[in-house]
């Protein structure tokens, strides 16, 4: 009998995780950081200071509000403000357990995801069916309870696995909810079965297991091309709108940079982009972030497409320029996708994103975006700094664990 997928992964997981991984990791921290800064400016905020005395867990309410997490496209899910949570909730692990778990948690969220299919894809929210089992993932690494164990915590996860994407219609805060029921069920999964609470290894492709309920034609667990982990292959997000939007926003922002962004504008994108953010008239600032229309009218007016770019205010006064935008399906960009997030801009194509491994970011970007994102969730500018050396250089977790449970206060 062949060996259960689940074991299979767990196996992988168990390996040394390397200097360079950490090093990654670190950035990938850092970025969350960032997000979570910038989230006290929502009403997530709210929410998340009442429902924990613990600093990791409110975070969980903050990392993807902004919609400037990171993304793996393939997996079509977003790692950081599930594993990140998890990866520090461990108060007695020390930074590079944390960094080595967290590594992990992103190997299994991303292998998962990146082997549903479409029809997974047009119901369920992959963070939240995912991260579970993610989450799951990195607590079993932080109690190093060995692969056969992981297994069965990550089966245990993903046994209760859910999230439909019906909340996209609503302006409310169930996606953040999502979150902070991935980071607990695969937490407290790994906890459990850490203490006996023994979980089916076969979950995935059993007769009534996830496969079977989620999928049509379930693809192979995805692994790195290289060998390495997967974590390098996770897109950071640059923008404050859905990754959808993105390579609109980036395609208009070339034309922009050579002065060739003129109105009429056209946008040709994959089906996906058009399905969640073929939105004209944005109403608020949700919407805004899942439009396509307001994204390249964002850029058109000579905005840098950061959170302030999708207030009311900012809503209000692009309504002329958003009116001039036309979107629409090409195919051959739909055939590209996920592995490449495209978009045409009045003849201006882009395959790739300003985030992708194929056109990365490094430390400097980031280290603006944390610098902005603090300014815009009203902490001092001197916590940017404190976070950069605390994530991308720090062997203190209780001093990020301090810094994490004051922004979060």
């Amino acid at each position: 009998m062949s060996q259960p997928l689940l074991a299979r992964l767990a196996e992988g997981l168990a390996r040394p995780c390397g200097k360079s991984e950490r090093q990654r990791a670190r950035w990938h921290l850092l970025d969350w950081l960032a997000c979570i800064a910038g989230g006290r400016r929502s009403a997530a905020f709210a929410v998340a200071r009442a429902i924990s005395p613990d600093g990791w867990e409110r975070a969980s309410y903050l990392g993807n509000v902004l919609e400037m997490d990171d993304v793996h496209r393939a997996a079509l899910l977003h790692p950081g403000p599930v594993i990140w949570p998890a990866a520090m909730s461990l108060a007695e692990a020390d930074m590079d357990s944390r960094l080595d778990a967290a590594v992990r948690g992103y190997e299994a969220m991303i292998a998962l995801g990146a082997a549903m299919d479409a029809r997974h894809y047009r119901h369920w929210h992959p963070t939240a069916t995912m991260g579970g089992m993610g989450a799951a993932a990195c607590m079993a690494s932080l109690l190093d309870i060995g692969p056969g164990k992981t297994a069965e915590a990550m089966a245990n996860a993903g046994s209760v696995a859910g999230g439909l994407w019906h909340m996209r219609h609503d302006d409310v805060l169930t996606k953040q909810w999502h979150v902070f029921h991935a980071v607990r069920t695969g937490r407290e999964a790994a906890r459990h079965t850490a203490l006996g609470a023994s979980g089916p290894k076969a979950l995935l492709e059993g007769p009534q297991g996830l496969f079977a309920a989620f999928t049509d034609a379930p693809r192979a667990l995805a692994h790195a091309q290289d060998g390495g982990w997967l974590i390098g292959e996770v897109s950071f997000k640059p923008f404050a709108a859905c990754r959808h939007a993105h390579p609109a926003i980036d395609a208009a922002l070339c034309l922009r940079g050579e002065g060739r962004l003129r109105p009429p504008f056209m946008v040709e994108t994959y089906a996906d982009a058009l399905a969640f953010c073929d939105r004209p008239d944005p109403q608020t600032e949700l919407e805004a972030k899942f439009s396509l229309q307001h994204a390249v009218a964002v850029v058109a007016s000579g905005r840098s497409a950061a959170p302030e770019d999708f207030t009311s205010e900012a809503i209000a006064a692009l309504a002329p320029l958003r009116a001039a935008v036309t979107v629409r399906e090409d195919p051959r960009i739909t055939a590209r996708y996920p592995a490449h997030f495209g978009a045409r801009v009045n003849g201006f194509e882009l395959v790739d994103c300003l985030g992708d491994p194929e056109r990365p970011i490094g430390e400097e970007h980031l280290l603006a975006k944390l610098a902005s994102l603090v300014r815009w969730g009203g902490l001092a500018a001197s916590e940017a700094e404190r976070a950069a050396r605390l994530a991308l250089e720090g062997d203190d977790p209780q001093a990020l664990d301090a810094l994490i449970a004051e922004w979060t206060r």
